[in-house]
């Protein structure tokens, strides 16, 4: 079967991974907040000390709308918000500190959003400082943040490297002029440029551009373009993501319609070109959407094997314990997952109240462990061991499934296992799928809840 051929077939609503279950397959039940506390305690015992955790800190605030995002975001100019959401974040963070029986060891820390660079700089490191309070660093720490490129000045770059951090991303997205308008993410790019250099100015470590391919208005000529420019900075890592069109779910993308959205075998394209213009340049792919020059600590740790897919997407390190902090913020403590109010008030008011605003839940079962392992196996590492037991649990279907894959060049079942060959990584997410037993099972449309694979 051609490429284009397995374009059509494989073109469907999947899952990206970042956890499973995927948080539409979660039970029904949910988790009540002392269930949640006890996984979180149960895990932390058994890896605090060793590994350490993460926090994840969701930051919403965006002062315009940009129409393709699918974040949960609040927009607004009015930054009076700043101090009460922090001292929120703070009061949240004081809940699960006190139920600790030690001093929490800091692995990793993430600011995500909506757009953390809306925060001023004296915010943000009030916030960090806040954060950690009482608590140990570990050693080998990876502190991050996303950046966009029109607010983030030399003092948010200096503030937040005098308390740790050491790697940025910056939403690039895409720099034709036609496409940042129509998405409303218009970021010439000298300030991308600006941005970048301050940063290695100072001294982070790494920088990572996000990428989007399948916008609408995109074509060849113009992914190429944004490449060169983009290339000519040189980020340490790159994320290259499919856009996800999702206008029921997210009505600002209905700004624009299907009709200007590249078809299928355009974005399929879009996506090849880019990856031979960053496999040309030297960069190496090592996982879904992302790629990363050979000195970069991400590409070290995939090919140790190390590298692990959670709620921040791709990390160097896996604590097990993963929370999350703040509006819609999602945590995963091994035994179980949680998330928070979707709303600001909702959030806000919960932690004020002295109670955690966890809304949402799933408790995990052995099977959902077992597959979880096997899903980042695949993800994180490109293969799968022990397939032949594995299959016991598998249906005809997926069996099937499997075996037709095998013949289409996407897989390579071998002595030791499965591997993803390289024709096959660009179909990592429908080769999860066949091992997905929540979505196997499950009777719900996916393309009411999913975005499309390529």
């Amino acid at each position: 079967m051609n490429l284009e051929k397995l374009i059509q077939k494989y073109n469907v609503p999947a899952p990206r991974y970042t956890s499973y279950p995927t948080v539409p397959f979660w039970d029904e039940s949910g988790i009540s907040h002392e269930d949640w506390m006890n996984s979180v305690l149960k895990i932390y015992d058994q890896t605090n000390q060793s590994r350490g955790i993460s926090l994840y800190i969701h930051l919403p605030y965006c002062e315009s709308l940009c129409t393709y995002c699918a974040c949960n975001t609040r927009i607004t100019k009015n930054h009076q918000v700043e101090e009460r959401y922090i001292q929120a974040l703070l009061s949240e963070w004081k809940i699960y500190r006190d139920a600790f029986p030690e001093k929490p060891l800091i692995r990793e820390v993430h600011l995500g959003g909506g757009t953390p660079t809306f925060f001023t700089p004296k915010n943000l490191k009030h916030l960090i400082n806040g954060l950690l309070e009482n608590c140990e660093v570990h050693e080998k720490s990876d502190f991050g943040f996303e950046g966009h490129p029109n607010n983030t000045t030399r003092e948010h770059l200096q503030a937040l490297y005098d308390v740790g951090f050491r790697r940025v991303s910056y939403g690039v997205q895409d720099l034709d002029e036609k496409v940042m308008k129509t998405i409303n993410r218009v970021q010439p790019f000298e300030n991308v440029k600006t941005a970048t250099d301050v940063a290695r100015e100072i001294g982070y470590q790494s920088v990572n551009f996000d990428l989007i391919y399948g916008l609408p208005y995109q074509t060849l000529n113009t992914i190429e373009r944004t490449f060169e420019k983009v290339l000519s900075l040189r980020p340490q890592r790159i994320a290259f993501y499919s856009y996800a069109h999702v206008p029921w779910i997210k009505p600002g993308q209905r700004s624009y319609t299907s009709a200007d959205l590249p078809d299928n075998e355009v974005k399929r394209a879009l996506y090849e070109r880019g990856k031979e213009l960053l496999k040309f340049n030297g960069y190496y792919d090592v996982g879904m959407d992302h790629f990363a020059l050979e000195e970069d600590p991400l590409y070290k740790a995939f090919l140790k094997g190390e590298m692990h897919r959670n709620f921040m997407g791709y990390t160097t390190s896996n604590t097990d314990l993963l929370l999350g902090l703040g509006v819609s913020s999602i945590s995963d403590a091994y035994y179980g997952y949680a998330q928070n109010s979707k709303t600001v008030e909702e959030y806000i008011s919960s932690v004020e109240s002295k109670k955690l605003a966890v809304v949402k839940g799933h408790r995990m079962t052995e099977e959902d462990i077992m597959v979880k392992q096997n899903i980042l196996s695949l993800t994180c590492r490109g293969k799968l061991e022990h397939l032949p037991l594995l299959k016991q649990g598998l249906g005809e279907k997926q069996r099937e499934q499997l075996n037709t894959m095998e013949v289409e060049g996407l897989i390579k079942e071998e002595k030791e296992g499965l591997r993803i060959t390289r024709l096959g990584m660009a179909f990592l997410r429908n080769i999860c799928m066949v091992f997905d037993q929540k979505l196997q099972a499950s009777q719900t449309p996916k393309g009411e809840v999913f975005s499309k694979s390529i």
